[in-house]
């Protein structure tokens, strides 16, 4: 072989290994993907098609499940509204974070400035970083999303059954509905379900018409996107709905079999359907990974306007399954198998790290309780790093009970039960009588965690 033919194949080579060691390195990684999370309120575990609701359609998240993964045993860290979304955001449960509790309009009180969430991880990798929807980490100027990475935000600050902060900064162009005036805002009167959309640090809209909240959201989403489809972007959709009062536009109001909840999911289905369809037609759903994840379970209501978690137990507000377990469906197509389901316990907390490897980020200098659970989402582990550690379930400062792989123990108000969730998925059958070596195991890992994590808290006080 000449010399020069010699000297061409290694150049060749050479630059074979310069497209290809990103890959090796990342295990199948792309630089810089872009990030969509959507995070509903309140939504059922049952209440996706792919999970078994009976009478709501969900095409679109069906057609995410078949393109993505499905995860069966997904939890929110919390029961409740504030807390689930302080530990998403920052992967850690909400009580080391200093968010133990749902927050409330005119008080004190939210997610720290100095708490690392996901956008302000991605900003220091030139992402350009969205929040729309409900925020709920506290409305006070200080706590709103262009505080906490996010470069713009368009929503409403808590849920939609509040009132408004009578300090709140107002847009010059305000709207005002329903006979609302600047004074009415300034008022102390509390006005429950009358509620403020803010853009930015202000407000823009008061009352904020409901009925075209996810609409509205859409069409943000949709332009955000498409203004940034050629640069990384990270995008939080946090819907209003189906959190109580339900509202749907006039063009699914009515049409599903399961009345206004139904209707109000099936125009979240649609939401969803327009953004995940407008990454196609942008060509970029190759290098986006999108969740799609409830904040916790759904409200035990009598009247049709609560979600069903069948088959657990439980709704929102406690730690029994249906209060915490939550649909969740991921999807990077070329990434993640196609029509694939993972039983392993994976939870909101692990969403950081495992977007701070795909992103090659620094993850937070301050503890945090999620893992990396890329190798699980790309289907080559089978193995939650939880299954050692375990997954622990707070409701306020409480650590009301935990879980190891199939076993769940759960003590309340000194009231211990055990339930091996392989078996008894629905929690009928307490066997903690019957099983004193797993009880004992349990109880000293939950007393364990716990004692560490309040050694932990109000670490930036």
């Amino acid at each position: 072989m000449k010399k020069n033919d010699r000297m061409r194949i290694l150049v060749i080579s050479f630059m074979f290994l310069v497209v290809a060691v990103p890959n090796i390195w990342g295990q199948g990684r792309v630089k810089k993907p872009n990030v969509i999370i959507f995070f509903m309120d309140d939504q059922g575990y049952e209440d996706v098609g792919v999970f078994g609701s009976p009478l709501i359609k969900t095409p679109n998240l069906d057609e995410m499940a078949g393109n993505g993964m499905r995860f069966t045993d997904f939890y929110s860290a919390s029961p409740v509204c504030s807390p689930s979304r302080a530990a998403l955001l920052t992967g850690a449960y909400p009580p080391r974070v200093n968010v133990p509790v749902v927050l409330w309009p005119n008080k004190e009180g939210g997610l720290s400035n100095k708490e690392l969430t996901i956008a302000d991880m991605l900003k220091t990798k030139k992402y350009t970083t969205a929040c729309i929807g409900k925020w709920h980490l506290g409305d006070e100027a200080q706590y709103l999303p262009i505080k906490q990475g996010f470069d713009s935000y368009y929503g409403i600050p808590f849920s939609n059954d509040m009132s408004a902060n009578t300090s709140a900064k107002v847009a010059d162009n305000i709207l005002f509905r329903e006979g609302m005036t600047l004074d009415s805002l300034r008022e102390e009167k509390w006005r429950g379900g009358q509620v403020p959309l803010f853009r930015q640090d202000e407000v823009i809209e008061y009352p904020v018409d409901q009925t075209t909240l996810t609409q509205r959201y859409t069409q943000e989403a949709l332009g955000f996107i498409q203004k940034n489809k050629d640069n990384p972007f990270f995008l939080y959709v946090a819907h209003t709905m189906p959190h109580i009062p339900l509202y749907a536009s006039d063009n699914f109001k009515g049409k599903s079999a399961r009345g206004l909840y139904g209707d109000v999911i099936e125009e979240l289905d649609w939401s969803m359907g327009q953004i995940l369809k407008s990454l196609e037609t942008l060509e970029i759903d190759d290098n986006t990974l999108v969740i799609f994840a409830s904040d916790n379970g759904p409200w035990k209501l009598d009247n049709g306007h609560g979600g069903s978690a069948y088959p657990l137990r439980g709704y929102k507000f406690n730690t029994y399954e249906g209060g915490m377990r939550v649909p969740m469906i991921a999807q990077w197509k070329g990434q993640i198998p196609a029509n694939t389901v993972c039983s392993e316990v994976t939870s909101t907390i692990d969403i950081l790290p495992t977007v701070a490897y795909l992103t090659d980020c620094k993850l937070p200098d301050e503890k945090i309780d999620g893992y990396n659970i890329w190798p699980i989402m790309q289907g080559k582990s089978k193995k939650s790093p939880h299954a050692k550690t375990g997954f622990y379930y707070y409701k306020k400062t409480t650590a009301e009970a935990v879980r190891k792989e199939n076993w769940k123990l759960r003590r309340v108000e000194g009231v211990i039960e055990l339930f091996n969730l392989d078996e008894d998925i629905s929690e009928t059958t307490n066997v903690a009588s019957s099983n004193p070596k797993k009880v004992r195991e349990l109880t000293k890992m939950l007393d364990e965690f716990d004692a560490e994590l309040k050694t932990d808290v109000n670490r930036y006080q």
